[in-house]
């Protein structure tokens, strides 16, 4: 039987997942009485809720061409569906080694996205075949011709060989599961989309009579099978209950035996006596095997060189949770719990690292940006984990005596008229335009070149200055020279002094020296951060002053005082907000901002230290 291995890959919200559903549904894999969701890949929760894909998902389906030298014979595909935001590129590059080559879906208003150019750059970095789908065609403002051409000029600018450049186009409505080869032409079913990939992506060149070679790209827990391996036969052929050998990145071997072996049909899994070379499998009994490592023949091992991944680019601080309020909601508190969880996490995931530091209730979580930590706490407090988190902190390096840090090419799509006060704010954040095109639609596409700690906090800040219109995606640029202090919040923070609960008094008395994060009869604790300040220094209040009762009659309209709705923030806009002296408190049920130092006068004394180093620095 013929195999196919393809990716599908584009930048977040073009339509991967979408039209993953459409192929699926339209092979045949599903019977016609199955009731199927929507965006069936999309299996995690986060997922579903963000509209995003987060861990790379397998499927596969079996269509016989009706022309070429493969008519009438039946093929199977394998399809990766990999996440589109670049925080994710571990899981990106580790699976664009199990294919051999790439859709790549671009909408057709939009155009090629930063996140487009980062999958691709690593897609063509490895030799695979590309197909093209300008999706999203039936857009009113959708204009495929010169979307065509920026995805050719985006090509050449990565250096695609010529034999690259020849990549078939396929203009689609994932949605509808319609697509056509011509951009005049009438819109069929996905029929020319499976010709193109047996027809473009070349068969797997391994040798199934080749001693064993597995490269493994990923491990799932199974609550049977214990740890599951995932990966591509490279070369060899792997079979049930193999004698083989684990070689992990330190060159060390350790001997193993595959106790089950599977492989995909549709979205199951099924069990296989052996898998041939170019295969895509799961596999029990490798436990111990870690994320970009290979699986080599017992009797003649030749192990593959390790998957190396980019360096992180931040670093986030996690810490046990100290705050009056702590143990009172999570199910794991303790250091150990912590520390377990961060360490499993650092194993399954290839582009985080976790280092401990001198304390043993804190740990540094290294990673590529600020959604891919988001994610993480987020699954964390959705396990039943309590903990706290610090503000997100760029890695520098030091390179001919120099400080040098990451910055960022920061792609911005905006309406005319918002295009002055986001040009502005980028300045006073160190960014500087390198590229600005207008379509005549009414809005500007602007490229940036911008230190990475300009972005942190900048995300809010955008939507309200473009008043939710704006798009805005970054992707990491390389190391430059330090570019010198850059203002992080221009406000400071309303800080409770004592722990109480909140009264309805002391919110329509303070409401009007800035937003408040708290509602009346909520619990607040000595150093907690409840609101906003409207100027630039923090300012501690009593937000459990009740009201002094008198013997006069208070005016009617007392009653009905107007009071302003509490700014409630999601976890990302809360890390976006906090400063480096400020702490968020992560619970199962509760989010809540806090000062490092809840004693007032710690406080003082660690800002005389910080603005003692600045000084020092400067």
């Amino acid at each position: 039987m013929q195999l196919r291995n393809v990716a599908i890959v584009a930048h977040v919200d073009h339509g991967k997942t979408t039209l993953v559903d459409a192929l699926l549904h339209q092979s045949g894999t599903f019977a016609a009485h199955e009731e199927i969701q929507e965006r069936v890949m999309d299996s995690m929760d986060l997922e579903r809720e963000k509209g995003i894909t987060i861990m790379a998902k397998n499927t596969a389906v079996r269509y016989t061409p009706e022309t070429g030298d493969l008519a009438g014979e039946t093929v199977k595909i394998n399809i990766v569906d990999t996440p589109g935001h670049a925080d994710f590129g571990g899981e990106v590059e580790r699976t664009l080694r199990m294919v051999d080559g790439i859709m790549l879906l671009v909408d057709a208003a939009e155009g090629p996205l930063p996140q487009t150019r980062f999958v691709l750059s690593k897609a063509l970095a490895l030799g695979l075949e590309p197909i093209v789908v300008l999706n999203k065609i039936d857009r009113q403002d959708a204009r495929p011709d010169e979307v065509l051409d920026e995805v050719y000029d985006l090509f050449i600018d990565l250096g695609a060989d010529e034999h690259q450049l020849e990549f078939p186009v396929i203009y689609a409505v994932a949605r509808d599961g319609q697509c056509t080869t011509d951009p005049d032409g009438e819109l069929t079913d996905l029929r020319p989309v499976f010709e193109a990939i047996v027809q473009t992506v070349p068969p797997p060149a391994g040798d199934s009579d080749e001693s064993l070679q597995l490269l493994v790209t990923d491990v799932k827990p199974d609550p049977y099978l214990g740890p599951l391996a995932i990966g591509r036969v490279v070369n060899g052929t792997l079979r049930q209950k193999q004698r083989v050998l684990l070689c992990h990145r330190d060159g060390s071997q350790k001997a193993a035996q595959v106790t089950s072996l599977f492989v995909s049909e549709g979205l199951n899994r099924v069990e296989a006596e052996s898998a041939p070379a170019g295969e895509i499998i799961y596999a029990a009994g490798l436990g111990g095997i870690g994320l970009g490592e290979s699986v080599a023949d017992a009797e003649d091992p030749k192990p593959l060189d390790p998957v190396a991944v980019d360096e992180p680019t931040l670093s986030m601080e996690f810490r046990v949770n100290d705050s009056p309020f702590a143990g009172q909601d999570g199910k794991y508190v303790t250091s150990r719990n912590l520390r377990d969880r961060l360490m499993k996490e650092g194993e399954a995931n290839l582009a985080l690292r976790i280092d401990e530091t001198d304390s043993p209730d804190r740990f540094l979580v290294f990673g590529r940006g600020e959604l891919q930590m988001a994610i993480l706490i987020e699954q964390m407090r959705r396990e039943g984990y309590e903990f706290a988190v610090g503000m997100p902190q760029v890695i520098t390096k030091v390179e001919n005596g120099k400080t040098m840090e990451p910055y960022e090419r920061a792609t911005i799509d905006v309406a005319e008229e918002f295009m002055g006060v986001v040009i502005e704010t980028l300045g006073t954040r160190k960014g500087q335009m390198v590229e600005m095109k207008n379509n005549g639609s009414g809005r500007v596409r602007m490229t940036f070149e911008i230190p990475a700690r300009g972005l942190i906090g900048y995300r809010t800040e955008f939507l309200t200055d473009t008043k939710g219109t704006g798009l805005l995606t970054h992707l990491f640029d390389g190391y430059r020279g330090w570019a010198g202090p850059i203002t992080h919040r221009a406000t400071g923070a309303i800080v409770a002094d004592r722990n109480g609960k909140v009264t309805g008094y002391t919110i329509v008395n303070l409401q009007e020296r800035g937003q408040l994060f708290v509602e009346p009869g909520d619990a607040v604790y000595n150093g907690m951060v409840v609101g906003e300040n409207a100027r630039d220094e923090d300012m501690e209040v009593n937000v459990t002053k009740e009201k002094k009762l008198t013997n006069h009659r208070a005016a009617a309209a007392d009653s009905f005082e107007k009071m302003n709705p509490a700014r409630k923030m999601s976890l990302e806009e809360a890390i976006e907000f906090i400063r480096d002296d400020e702490l968020i408190e992560i619970t199962p049920s509760k989010t809540r901002i806090r000062k490092r130092h809840l004693d007032p006068h710690e406080r003082k004394r660690a800002a005389m230290a910080r603005k003692q180093e600045a000084r020092t620095d400067a």
